[in-house]
């Protein structure tokens, strides 16, 4: 691979890291808000926090974010179960939701035919934050929770002493992210794609792999290709027909 072409990966794999960094920043910024709150609070004051801090993000122009908040665990707010604070933006013709304008909370009461929903602490959004207490991001996987398309979650472990008091965290529409990176990896004039710690595609340019496929063992199933890790996630970048 030249220098140029090498200079040319790793600036866009450091501008993927970037945008990566600041959702991470904000989510790291409601986290610090949210545990600044007495934990003795009733559940309708930490509800209307978390609503104030996510919903300026989601009701943004032209949002990266689609849904955002806390999901806390029974222990915070001395509950039975889970404690769901999240909020989602407007949708556009969502098989479950219909349309919105608006931000709209998310009420699992209507989820009874997912089993999953009885706890959600079993999820991997929740589950790795809460074994490993670091960032950490889902997906893509297809949410048949609320969005019934290609999302991928962000969360961050909500913890004071060593306690584990829920995640907080937001959803990012594939979709929507694509039009953030597609003009910067059509930049590089090769077939790009960004793929997650597995190998599973997230965006790309090459026709030949679509959002979710999974390319095993780092093998392209047409050519080579040269992998570049993006800066502070667990993403690299996969160049099509460029040597390693």
């Amino acid at each position: 691979m030249s220098d140029p072409i090498r200079s040319q990966i790793l600036d866009c794999a450091t501008r993927v890291g970037s945008i990566f960094d600041l959702l991470f920043d904000q989510i790291e910024d409601w986290r610090s808000t949210i545990l600044a709150l007495p934990a003795a609070s009733p559940p309708g004051k930490m509800d209307s926090l978390v609503q104030s801090l996510v919903v300026p993000s989601l009701m943004a122009d032209d949002p990266i974010l689609i849904g955002a908040g806390l999901i806390a665990a029974p222990q915070y707010l001395h509950s039975d179960g889970v404690h769901v604070a999240w909020w989602l933006g407007p949708l556009e013709s969502n098989p479950l939701l219909g349309s919105t304008t608006g931000p709209t909370r998310l009420d699992l009461s209507t989820r009874g035919y997912a089993e999953y929903v009885n706890d959600l602490r079993t999820l991997e959004w929740y589950s790795v934050p809460e074994s490993t207490r670091q960032t950490h991001i889902t997906g893509p996987y297809v949410d048949h929770l609320c969005m019934v398309d290609y999302i991928l979650t962000l969360t961050i472990p909500a913890e004071v002493e060593g306690s584990m008091l829920g995640v907080v965290g937001a959803d990012i529409y594939v979709k929507r992210l694509e039009r953030e990176l597609l003009p910067l990896f059509t930049s590089l004039n090769e077939p790009v794609s960004l793929l997650n710690q597995v190998g599973r595609v997230i965006v790309s340019t090459d026709p030949t792999l679509a959002v979710g496929t999974l390319i095993p063992d780092g093998k392209h199933p047409v050519g080579s290709f040269a992998l570049q890790a993006c800066p502070g996630t667990p993403f690299s970048l996969a160049v099509t027909g460029v040597d390693a």
